[in-house]
């Protein structure tokens, strides 16, 4: 289905609502020729499209803001309306398709066959008898200039006006209807001069009968001029202006022949009428171009927006990119310097624990060595204590005389005995006590380089929890660093796309506002052209009126002529022949006076005609000026209530769009200082918990170390240890 949109490019009458802001939101379907059919349909029905006496410019705005249209005569039948206001859903998912519409009751009901037969055959018919008229029109004037040469160009003139205007009256009949209402968008107030076809045909009627006794008595008179010999010689631009010959020659009969063969294609429309569509498609060639810019720079606005958003949509990307991989620098940072502190401590724990081995061998080796060395002294000791014993027993027996020497060695050897007994003793207890000594000394050391290797555990676990707070203490500073150069980015794009939008707006009102102007100047021109027409066509008005006037003035002095013949054949009858000069005077002096009233009447009629006509001219001129000074601020007032809600809802839009960007962004630093707390929470539970497990890990080991201690006999170690450090 073809759109009549379509056909008439840069007329927005037709359009569907979606197609005006398919030019601002996006794509539209083949729903938009369903919208056309029912425009169509109200044109067909009511000679013109709906708001079609508007600017092009406003009805755009009335066809996507109101609602749809409907017929406004209630003389169509309840189906038709249904199925205009069918096709005229506003919301084109409810609007029906083709196949839809073909079901219709209007479109299905028995209906005559010849129905456009028929009406292109009246239709043909009368642009025939309207071509023949205005035939028979230049015929009659070359009848006459051939016959009595030069008229008087007063006759001459009172013809050209009765006939102009006739011609005109048919030929602007059957061009409002038979040229396409769009031919007259640029002087729209002429759309309500459109008439139908029963209009053409009784007006056409009525010319052809006012022409009838001219053209038989020119047939009649004249042998020079036939009706089957005229000939129309057009002109290479196809204006379709006749100019007759009187006397076609070959070459012309030759091309006479030519043209009709070339035209025998039926057609609808008088040459008058194609000559004046051409003219007028002129002057729609600039309203096309304008409505076609205003497309273009419609379609070029929301090109620059759609750049617009995805240049910062990719600014957006990129940014979020940018943190992304920041924050994950961060993250791998973090993780190698958490690696790097694991390995660290565990190289500490393992120098500390070749340390704490290579401290205790020594302490062993220093304990052992000391305990050789008291071993050395003592036995040393021993052997001097037993050389005195032995040397004061030999003492002893050598001073008694009186035991025997037998009994001496005895007592000697048994003394000896015990003395070593003694001394072997002596040195059991003191090697049991070293190694008492140094066992227990082992094991304190042992608890000491426990403690000390909790001391530095502890130390481990608060260097890498503090590592880890000051990594997330970073990371949310970080965090709260994009989140405010996001926002930033975020306000700043908003405000660009809402500069522009709002530059592309009060561009497009200003365009809107100029072809408003432009429209308004070119309808003042169209009038002021028609006020100069009328009064160029006013005074040969005036002047058929003034012999319309001045005949009746001859009439009316032919008429008192005769009286006056009259009176003085009977004056002169019945008075004596002496008094005939007398009376003769008198008769004269009274025709003399009445003949001069009769002019000074004349002359005042002509002067109230002419005053009056002009009067009465000066006020439709003015009358229709003020008409279109109205109707013109009017439609300008609308453009500027219309443009003002544009403004107005576009301005809401972006406070909209502003308090939406302010809950998003204070809702995402909500989120973001809730998830803050949340780490910093968890952090500080891992940090309790770990503490607290090595703790209790460590004192279970100091626990478990001195139960194994009171079990092997060391007694309670506890004293010497060192006092904790409380963590928490």
């Amino acid at each position: 289905m073809a759109s009549p949109a379509n056909s008439f490019v840069g007329t927005p009458y037709w359009m569907a609502p979606e197609v005006i802001l398919a030019m601002d939101e996006g794509q539209y379907d083949g729903k938009v020729d369903i919208w056309s059919l029912g425009i169509t349909c109200i044109e067909l029905a009511e000679r013109k499209p709906p708001l079609f006496n508007m600017n092009a410019m406003s009805a755009l705005y009335h066809i996507a803001q109101n609602d749809s249209p409907t017929l406004q005569s209630n003389e169509w039948t309840d189906s038709f309306r249904r199925f205009v206001d069918y096709c005229l859903q506003k919301i084109p998912q409810e609007r029906p398709t083709s196949a839809e519409l073909l079901r219709h009751d209007f479109v299905r009901r028995d209906r005559p066959l010849r129905v456009l037969i028929d009406l292109i055959q009246r239709t043909k018919d009368a642009v025939r008898e309207l071509d023949n008229l205005q035939y028979r029109k230049m015929k009659k004037i070359l009848f006459q200039e051939t016959r009595n040469g030069p008229l008087n160009e007063s006759q001459e003139d009172e013809e050209d006006s009765e006939h102009g205007t006739s011609l005109n009256r048919e030929m602007d009949s059957l061009g409002s209807n038979h040229s396409i209402p769009s031919m007259s968008v640029s002087t729209g107030s002429q759309s309500s001069s459109v008439n139908s076809m029963q209009e053409v045909m009784d007006e056409s009627s009525s010319e052809l009968v006012m022409m009838h006794d001219d053209e038989s008595t020119i047939n009649s008179s004249s042998s020079v001029v036939h009706k089957k010999d005229h000939v129309f010689i057009r002109d290479e631009a196809g204006h379709g202006d006749p100019r007759p010959e009187p006397r076609p020659t070959q070459s012309v009969q030759s091309q006479a022949l030519h043209y009709r063969n070339r035209e025998r294609f039926a057609t609808i429309k008088s040459a008058s009428l194609v000559t004046r569509q051409i003219h007028e498609h002129e002057q729609e060639n600039e309203l096309r171009e304008q409505m076609s810019g205003y497309k273009r720079m419609r379609r070029q606005h929301q090109k620059q927006l759609i750049a617009l958003e995805n240049k910062l949509k990719a600014e957006m990307d990129e940014h979020r990119l940018k943190l992304q991989k920041e924050v994950e620098t961060h993250a791998n940072n973090s993780s190698i310097e958490l690696e790097k502190l694991a390995k660290k401590q565990v190289a500490i724990i393992e120098k500390e624990a070749k340390v704490a081995a290579a401290d205790e061998k020594k302490f062993q080796q220093q304990i052992l060595a000391q305990q050789k060395k008291d071993l050395t002294t003592f036995l040393e000791s021993q052997k001097k204590q037993y050389k005195i014993c032995k040397e004061k027993i030999k003492e002893e027996m050598n001073e008694d005389h009186s035991t025997p020497k037998k009994e001496k060695q005895e007592r000697i050897s048994k003394h000896k005995e015990n003395l070593q007994h003694t001394q072997a003793e002596e040195e059991a207890h003191l090697l049991t006590q070293q190694r008492l000594y140094y066992d227990k000394n082992c094991r304190f050391f042992k608890r000491k380089i426990m403690i000390k290797r909790h001391e530095v555990e502890q130390q481990n676990i608060r260097e890498e929890l503090n590592k880890k707070r000051t990594q997330k203490e970073m990371e949310h500073a970080m965090l709260i660093r994009h989140d405010e150069s996001t926002r930033e980015l975020e306000y700043r794009q908003l405000h660009t796309l809402q500069k522009l939008r709002m530059d592309l707006i009060r561009l497009q009102h200003q365009t809107e506002l100029e072809n408003q102007l432009e429209y308004n100047k070119r309808r003042e021109r169209e009038l002021h052209r028609k006020h100069v027409m009328e009064l160029r066509q006013q005074p040969k008005n005036l002047k058929a009126m003034e012999m319309q006037i001045k005949k009746q003035f001859q009439d009316t002095c032919k008429v008192q002529t005769k009286q006056y013949k009259a009176l003085k054949n009977h004056q002169l009858e019945v008075t004596p022949k002496n008094e005939h000069k007398t009376i003769l005077k008198t008769l004269k002096d009274e025709q003399t006076r009445k003949l001069a009233i009769l002019a000074e009447q004349y002359e005042q009629s002509i002067n109230e005609m002419m005053a009056s006509q002009a009067l009465r001219l000066d006020e439709a001129q003015e009358a229709e000026c003020q008409a279109l000074r109205l109707q013109l601020q009017q439609e300008m007032e609308l453009l500027n209530a219309y443009q003002s809600k544009i403004k107005m809802q576009t301005e809401a839009q972006h406070e909209r769009e502003l308090q939406k960007l302010e809950q998003r962004v204070s809702l995402r630093r909500a989120h973001l200082e809730q998830k803050i707390e949340e780490e910093l929470a968890a952090l500080q539970k891992e940090r309790s918990e770990r503490i607290k497990n090595l703790l209790e890990r460590q004192e279970r080991e100091i626990e478990t170390f001195d139960m194994e201690s009171l079990r092997m006999g060391f007694g309670n170690l506890v004293t010497l240890d060192f006092p904790k450090e409380d963590y928490r």
